[in-house]
């Protein structure tokens, strides 16, 4: 009796423990599976009709241009609708072409809205427009000017940027020096600053920024191995916004990635898919059905997702996605050779080396690809995917004693990097 009253609790014991391990309950968020955006898309279209018609082809109403601009760009964000995003940038080009008063206004969200399309040359000479118009440098534009360093790979500049601005209790200020922190691979101090943020952004109670710092910090607790505090967060955001799309996505991957339930992260993602225009939500969905074994749903998927994002209005905005997707085909190496060397000109960073790397690689090429990684990449990235290319690079050239440390590095960043990658990880 003793025996067998025993053996019960240590199976009461062993279903506790599985049941703590599962992060995702969908007890907690099958409520906002049903959310969608259309009344939200409705009322913004109602309220974009009303501005637009104010509009005429030679309209000098800046105002009209501007609210027309804001609600466009709001819609792109509820449901990446790009031609919303490309009619934002014409009424924001126009007025900042017109503007008399406040044209550093008009050319900074320009730039953001350039930053969004990956047109990284353009948001520049944007900011330094603003920058001239705004009499010099302020919080503003050092802020905005501060982004597009960043996204170009002028780090030192960035910097530079950064240090003039030194309030901390600017929400703004925060979440880049959150961002500079991270690109330095010190996670502790991003992940207080982003904390930080989130207390300025609850005492102003503004949703927007509810919502945008609790996905981004929830992204870096996963980053962390923090997964519960990730999951708790984007349930967060979803109370504030049960359609939002990011923060579904982000339980989708916990489901997936952390809990080993591919069937529960479909679903979730199916739910998405009616309310956004996200090419990329597609792949997603494939990775996963490759790791349930589905290779031709996942390659019908791939596809797709090729296709849709090829449409020229995205321009540049998907070619990370095209090189790692080419390069993993030795018949279409070459062409994500060309495209990663697109990518550089729009952007000299040490992630987009590092596709220029893994292209030469699939190509045939692992010493041209190593002496990038040498010259680009190494010391100046803390990314798990550039390691797993260094990896792959070094096991490729038989340089089997720096495959080891690597690859176990790569092992502890299994939840970011997800199933599939882990297991080629496993395999190196």
């Amino acid at each position: 009796m003793k025996y067998y009253f025993l053996n019960i609790l240590a199976i009461a014991l062993l279903l506790s423990c599985s049941n703590e391990q599962q992060v995702h309950n969908p007890e907690d968020y099958n409520q906002y599976l049903t959310s969608d955006n259309k009344n939200s898309i409705a009322k913004s279209v109602e309220e974009l009709a009303f501005w637009n018609k104010r509009i005429k082809e030679d309209s000098l109403q800046l105002i009209d241009l501007s609210k027309s601009a804001g609600v466009q760009s709001r819609i792109f964000q509820e449901n990446a609708d790009i031609e919303q995003l490309k009619k934002a940038e014409k009424n924001l080009t126009r007025a900042s072409k017109i503007a008399a008063v406040g044209k550093d206004t008009y050319l900074l969200s320009l730039a953001q809205n350039y930053i969004t399309q990956h047109k990284f040359k353009e948001a520049k000479i944007v900011v330094d427009s603003a920058r001239v118009a705004a009499g010099g440098d302020t919080p503003s534009v050092n802020l905005v000017a501060y982004d597009v360093a960043m996204e170009l790979g002028n780090y030192n500049q960035a910097q530079k940027y950064l240090q003039k601005e030194t309030d901390f209790s600017d929400y703004n200020y925060l979440i880049r020096l959150a961002k500079w922190e991270d690109y330095q691979g010190n996670l502790d101090k991003t992940i207080q600053h982003m904390e930080n943020a989130k207390l300025i952004a609850e005492s102003g109670k503004k949703k927007d920024l509810l919502i945008w710092v609790y996905t981004n910090l929830a992204d870096y607790y996963g980053h962390d191995g923090r997964i519960h505090d990730a999951y708790a967060h984007y349930l967060k955001a979803l109370e504030i916004n049960p359609s939002n799309a990011y923060a579904k996505k982000g339980i989708a991957w916990i489901a997936y990635a952390y809990d080993n339930d591919p069937k529960e992260a479909i679903r979730i993602i199916n739910s998405i898919e009616p309310q956004t225009m996200s090419p990329d939500l597609g792949l997603l969905k494939a990775e996963i059905f490759e790791y349930m074994g589905d290779e031709i749903k996942s390659k019908e998927l791939t596809d797709q997702f090729i296709k849709a994002s090829s449409d020229p209005r995205y321009g540049d905005m998907y070619n990370a996605y095209h090189i790692e997707i080419l390069s993993s085909n030795e018949q279409t190496a070459a062409r994500a050779v060309a495209i990663a060397k697109r990518e550089i000109k729009n952007r000299a960073t040490p992630e987009t080396y590092d596709l220029l790397s893994y292209a030469y690689l699939s190509n045939g090429d692992p010493e041209r690809a190593l002496e990038i990684q040498s010259n680009h990449v190494i010391g100046k990235t803390y990314e798990p995917v550039a390691q797993l290319h260094l990896a792959q690079i070094y096991k490729e050239l038989g340089i089997a004693n720096k495959v080891v440390p690597l690859k176990n590095e790569l092992l502890e960043a299994s939840f970011e990097l997800g199933p599939v990658i882990t297991n080629t990880v496993k395999k190196l």
